[in-house]
């Protein structure tokens, strides 16, 4: 396709620069073992139904296109039908016209359609007889049905009588189907007539004629052995008799046709009859509602399954594979499959709207969808939505009715009216893109591009498949973070924010400042922690907070506003670990506790670092009774006295108050003991001594520093609160969240409001001649018959996805776009209605895909691979829901 039909913001599901079509690859072990030839072959073989004329004919009103039937008389020998019935088919002269609906049809007319045929006529009457009102006619007794049932007969040509011979032999069928052909085929009455809307017998015959000079003048040609299956003829049992007929022309009281006849085979007398109730298709042994088959998950194969069940329960596609859509496969595109995957789809449609709601094994459809697209190799759990979005675009170029397409080149629109511009667009993409797809997904917006330099402004307008909304970023987190002080009085407190889900760091800061009281002349640095240690900076603005989880742990620094030129020390904590038993490895050094951060000026030697870190613990230092009560030594017991309690001197070993860079010998021989400093990824020896200078250059903006804790330490100091630190988030086991709720209105609203192009997006604008980040608005233009709406639940980053499970409030009966819609058409409703959904439940890590969908007149069902079951309408709106599929209907 010319356009890739999609909106903005959805570059992770489509690569613009892939083409699924460019190449063929050999088929993976997995696929190979998943394929069976005898699916293909089943797919291959044209199944033919003969059904009552009248009954097919009724369900070709709502068809515009007519169809071309080859009308045979049919002489039977029924005097000699024991064992065999043979059928003289003879061309009637006016035979090979379009049939006209309204012109009379006889009682004894048949009909040989194709499979597709006859399923679109009983989905017909099966639609019909659900949304009739009066019960009596959609209602058939118990005991009565109207079943398929098989035939084999044999075909054959008569060069002498220009006529096909059809030999229904009681050898080659069940005594029970043979009593009903006898009955079905029976000519005594009236004329047999039969309608052949498949080509087959004149494809036959014409095989025939051109084989004639193989065969000896005069001789009958060779049988060929088909398989016929008989559709429509009533049929009611009990005890003593078996009953079948089709509709004649007497009225009843009902003003139904009613026959009786009576045949002698076997000694078993049966009676015939039949009443045009029949003939809605009511009564169908194991129909019940047609299309209510699911899909069997061939492993991982949810993603496909509930977008296919959306897509075959579109009516209008519906009723085009079920029709003659063969005739528009295009096998000159090269951009296309040559029809094996339209053909594969068309066939599964098939299978799912036949009668008997068995689950169908998708085999040969991912067969096919593999064999040209890479990335649905395998068993690996894809994106439903770029799966439909492959999907449609790979059928939209299989069914594309332009075998060549023209070159247009595009006009400049400045000066022109938009609607003529807009018009131009269409009718140039139409030229290239016919198809069904386009028929009825596609629509058009337009787009407006504004130079914030020079105001040049630029309209374009484009086709779309679907329409993908953001999720508006009002949607909050809460999130909790550690603030942690570097001014050696306040303990680390967790404060618990609410920002954006979709908003950046400075949203985040904004609000964190605000709970912790942060002061003009203090700055937050915002670092994740992860096995004690930094495990990276959230240091810009941009980012987005979407990329913190929920079991991280943050905390923020308090840092006081100084220049940046000053170093960035991080302390990282290590204690000794002594492992116990026999065959203890030897004592190392561990990491423990949260590293704490200070900026340091004029940094020259250790004794700065040695302070700077010593005031960073005042805060966790144990109470001074406990450290009285618990300390072992005598000397040092008499030295902690009134005092120090005055002062607020609570080290039981360093007057820290007056510990200074420049504090005297006596300290430094104690911290020497207590804590040892090392420089990390320093060559050679990195310890830091107290006056030595500290081997760092004025570029130095970071210094990494870690610091050995003797026993004794950690014992005077609350290394617990140094530990503690919490989730982001943690859900409570029986909280029940607030599910918060945004209209779909609002996301549409979302998705056209203005916005500036991002800095890997930049247009550019022909009167500055360079990139500019121009302001980009986007307006619906022209609406398709089938909206289909993505709500854009993932994200997708460098690092990882995330998921939003925010609750969508979607319309179901009465969405009206007549208020979002630039363009207004008359002669088109801006009014849909909803039809289906493909809902996600689970995160990123796995999830599972299911299907509602509406079956008409308010019957909901959803589509869980191959289990189906009815749903209350009120179950549809959830938080799952991720594709919305709307089909137009008339305005209110």
């Amino acid at each position: 396709m010319d356009d890739l039909f999609s909106s903005e913001d959805d570059d992770h599901l489509f690569d613009l620069d892939y083409n699924p079509y460019a190449r063929k690859r050999p088929l993976s072990r997995l696929d190979r073992d998943d394929y069976d030839e005898t699916d293909e072959e089943e797919a291959n073989r044209q199944k033919l139904y003969l059904v009552p004329y009248r009954w097919w004919k009724e369900a070709q009103r709502s068809v515009a296109d007519e169809i071309v039937g080859i009308l045979y008389n049919v002489l039977s020998n029924y005097d000699n039908a024991d064992s065999e019935i043979v059928l003289d088919l003879r061309k009637e002269e006016s035979s090979g016209t379009r049939v006209k609906m309204g012109e009379g049809v006889s009682s004894r007319e048949y009909a040989l359609v194709k499979e597709a045929l006859w399923l679109r006529t009983l989905k017909w009457h099966n639609d019909s007889k659900t949304s009739e009102e009066d019960e009596r006619y959609h209602c058939v007794g118990e005991g009565q049905s109207q079943e398929v049932f098989p035939l084999q007969i044999r075909l054959s040509f008569s060069p002498g009588t220009n006529s096909l011979l059809v030999t229904i032999s009681l050898k080659d069928n069940a005594v029970d189907f043979y009593r009903r052909a006898c009955i079905i085929f029976n000519s005594q009455s009236e004329l047999l007539q039969i309608w052949d809307f498949s080509g087959q017998t004149s494809q036959f015959v014409m095989n025939e004629i051109i084989n004639l000079p193989k065969f000896s003048p005069g001789k009958q040609g060779k049988e060929v052995l088909l398989e016929l299956h008989v559709h429509g003829f009533f049929v009611f049992t009990n005890k003593t008799d078996e009953r079948l007929a089709e509709p004649m022309k007497t009225e009843n009281s009902f003003g139904k046709s009613r026959v009786r006849m009576n045949m002698n085979s076997d000694n078993l007398s049966s009676q015939l009859m039949l009443t045009n109730t029949s003939l809605s298709g009511s009564g169908y042994r194991g129909i019940g509602v047609l299309g209510l088959a699911g899909l069997q998950n061939l492993g991982n194969t949810c993603f496909m399954n509930s977008a296919v069940q959306c897509l075959v329960h579109t009516p209008q596609l519906v009723d085009y594979c079920l029709g003659d859509y063969e005739k528009d496969i295009n096998h000159e595109n090269p951009l296309g499959m040559n029809g094996e995957l339209s053909l594969a789809f068309g066939e599964l449609l098939r299978k799912l709207w036949a009668p008997g709601a068995m689950p169908v094994a998708p085999r040969m459809f991912k067969f096919k969808l593999a064999k040209f697209a890479p990335q649905f190799d395998g068993y690996n759990q894809h994106d439903s939505q770029e799966f439909l979005a492959f999907l449609l675009d790979g059928l939209h170029e299989d069914l594309n009715r332009v075998k060549c397409k023209p070159y247009i080149e595009a006009k400049d629109a400045e000066g022109r009216p938009d609607e003529e511009v807009a018009d131009e667009h269409w009718l140039n993409h139409l030229a290239r893109n016919a198809s069904i797809i386009v028929d009825i997904f596609q629509g058009q917006y337009r787009s407006t591009l504004v130079c914030p330099v020079c105001k040049k402004v630029s309209v374009t307008f484009d086709p779309f498949m679907y329409l993908t909304l953001p999720l508006p970023s009002t949607t909050m987190r809460t999130m909790t973070l550690t603030v942690f002080s570097t001014d050696g009085i306040m303990l680390p407190m967790p404060f618990t924010i609410t920002v954006p889900k979709g908003g950046g760091l400075k949203d985040l800061i904004d609000s964190l400042s605000l709970a912790c009281s942060l002061k003009d002349d203090e700055t937050l640095l915002v670092a994740e922690i992860y096995k004690n240690q930094i495990f990276r900076l959230l240091d810009g603005p941009s980012d987005s907070v979407a990329l913190i989880r929920d079991d991280d742990k943050l905390v923020a620094y308090r840092l006081p506003k100084v220049s940046e030129t000053c170093p960035l020390v991080v302390f990282s904590h290590q204690q000794l670990e002594r492992p116990y038993g026999f065959g203890a490895m030897a004592p190392n050094w561990k990491l423990f506790g949260v590293p704490l951060i200070a900026r340091i000026e004029n940094l020259s030697s250790g004794s700065e670092i040695h302070y700077q870190f010593l005031k960073l613990l005042r805060p966790f230092l144990m109470p001074v009774e406990d450290v009285v009560n618990d300390y072992d030594g005598d000397e040092t017991r008499n030295t902690v006295n009134e005092n120090s309690k005055v002062e607020g001197i609570v080290s039981p070993l360093v007057s820290y108050s007056d510990a200074g860079p420049d504090s005297g010998e006596e300290n430094d021989v104690h911290l020497n003991a207590d804590f040892k400093f090392y420089l990390v990824d320093k060559p050679g020896s990195s310890e830091i001594k107290m006056n030595d200078p500290v081997p760092i250059s004025s570029l130095t903006k970071n210094l990494d520093v870690t610091v050995h804790w003797s026993d004794k330490m950690i014992e005077k100091y609350d290394t617990c609160l140094l530990s503690s630190l919490p989730e982001v988030f943690k859900p409570q086991l029986f909280a029940k969240r607030h599910e918060e709720s945004i209209s779909l209105y609002k996301c549409l609203e979302g998705f056209l409001q203005e916005e500036p192009l991002g800095p890997d997006d930049m247009w550019y604008c022909p009167r500055c001649k360079k990139h500019q980040q121009a302001i980009k608005k986007l307006d619906l233009w022209r609406l398709p018959e089938i909206l289909v709406i993505h709500l854009k639940r993932f994200s997708y980053s460098r690092f990882f996805k995330n998921k939003l499970e925010t609750y969508v409030d979607f319309p179901i009966h009465d969405l009206n776009l007549s208020n979002y819609i630039s363009h207004i058409d008359n002669q088109l409703s801006n009014c849909y209605q909803l039809y289906a959904v493909t809902n996600h439940y689970g995160g990123m890590g796995g999830g599972h895909y299911t299907a509602f969908i509406d079956h008409g007149h308010g019957r909901w069902y959803e589509f869980d691979d191959d289990r189906v079951f009815p749903i209350s309408e009120d179950r549809i709106k959830s938080s799952a829901a991720y594709v919305l599929f709307y089909r137009r209907v008339r305005e209110m």
